[in-house]
Parts: structure tokens; C-alpha cells; sequence
């Protein structure tokens, strides 16, 4: 019995220290990616979650945190991410945010300026950065448009990061894949939505974290 009962001690122990030692993919976005209008298991993040899971080469490796906002701003990212990066010591952050920004006309300047502060605070913390752009609707007019979705790759040129183009890419062109607001994806579309982040992520997925940064992480 004693002997059963140490076996059973070591077990309990490697298994905490495998769920600890998973590493973090932090969703840190706006409603596009908090899932607005759907219940939390039907959203991408909690997709690509079940992904990874099923993989047995990253189910006992990563985890997801879905830090996302509903009608989050870059400004309003930017003042909150400080707490989500000590919070949580991600190695991964899949920063979507701007379309809220873009949505309500705010000036693009300060949209990259915010994004740009963000991209350097997660790489401080020892974490990598997937950029997740967005297009706006066409009502907008295309001189905006193009200036807001030249934001996004401005900032991936300008700090060497894997960008995806557009969260939407593959359903943007689908009415019926999104809500009455026609700017939230139905259910039906977040699995798709996770297709499309996949190949953008599985590159940062099997490449070392970065070195320490000022949150005290080490590298793996």
C-alpha cells in the first residue's frame, strides 16, 4: 500500500508539472475574437484551443487564453495589456485590435502608434507577436480603407512579423456567414475563422520563445 500510494504521489506530481509547463497563446483582440453574440465554446479561439488539443504533439505543450473585449480600441489595449502579459507570461500573443479604430474613424496614426507600443511591450515580455489585420466594409470609401489596411502591414514590414491579412479573409465575402450587425461572424464561420489564423501560427508554434524580458521569462 505504501509503495501504491507513492506511485500514485509521483503520477499526480509529473501531471501537474505537465499541465504547468504548458505554454500560453494569449488572444488579445476585440469582439471579432471574444466571440460577441455567441457562446464562448463557439468562438475561434476556443476552436483553435480544441485544436491543439487533438494534436498530441501540442496538447501537453500550449494553452489559450482568450483575453478579448468587445468593443476594445487600440488605446484601450494598450492601457490593458500590461496586466494581461504579467497575468498570464504568454510565450505566443495574437494581437487583433484596429477595427474598432477603423470603425469609428478614429485617426490611423494613433491607431499604428498604439499597435507599434503594444508589439514592443509583448516583445519586452519575452512573448512573439502574430499580427491579425482586418478589411473594413467597402462603405468607408477605398482611400481610408487602403490607408487602414496599410497600418497593418506597415507595422508587420517595420518589425519583421508574421501578419494575416484579414481575421475575415474567408468569409468576408459570405452575407449569411455573419450576424444581423453584418460585422460578427455566426457560428457556422468561427471554424473557418480558425482555419485561417492556423498556417500563420504553426511556424511560431515550433520556434523557440524569445529570451527574457522585463516580466522575468526565460526561454525554453
Amino acid at each position: 500500500m505504501k509503495f501504491l500510494n507513492h506511485s500514485l504521489l509521483l503520477l499526480c506530481l509529473l501531471f501537474s508539472a505537465t499541465a504547468q509547463a504548458r505554454e500560453v497563446i494569449l488572444i488579445f483582440g476585440d469582439s471579432l475574437s471574444a466571440g460577441y453574440g455567441l457562446a464562448a465554446n463557439q468562438a475561434w479561439p476556443d476552436l483553435l484551443r480544441r485544436r491543439l488539443e487533438s494534436d498530441p504533439a501540442t496538447r501537453h505543450r500550449w494553452k489559450v487564453v482568450n483575453a478579448s473585449v468587445s468593443g476594445e480600441t487600440t488605446a484601450g489595449g494598450l492601457t490593458r495589456l500590461p496586466a494581461a502579459l504579467s497575468a498570464h507570461r504568454a510565450a505566443i500573443v495574437v494581437l487583433e485590435l484596429g477595427a474598432n479604430d477603423g470603425l469609428r474613424g478614429l485617426p490611423l496614426d494613433t491607431m499604428h502608434d498604439n499597435l507599434a507600443a503594444m508589439i514592443r511591450d509583448i516583445r519586452r515580455s519575452g512573448a512573439k507577436v502574430l499580427l491579425v489585420g482586418i478589411h473594413l466594409p467597402p462603405n468607408y470609401g477605398t482611400p481610408y480603407t487602403e490607408r487602414f489596411n496599410g497600418v497593418y502591414t506597415a507595422l508587420a514590414r517595420e518589425n519583421k512579423l508574421t501578419l494575416v491579412p484579414s481575421l475575415l479573409a474567408d468569409v468576408e465575402t459570405k452575407p449569411e456567414l455573419f450576424q444581423s450587425d453584418g460585422l460578427h461572424p455566426v457560428a457556422a464561420a468561427e471554424n473557418t475563422i480558425a482555419g485561417t489564423i492556423w498556417p500563420y501560427l504553426l511556424p511560431l508554434l515550433t520556434t523557440r520563445r524569445v529570451s527574457m524580458g522585463h516580466f522575468g521569462l526565460t526561454g525554453t
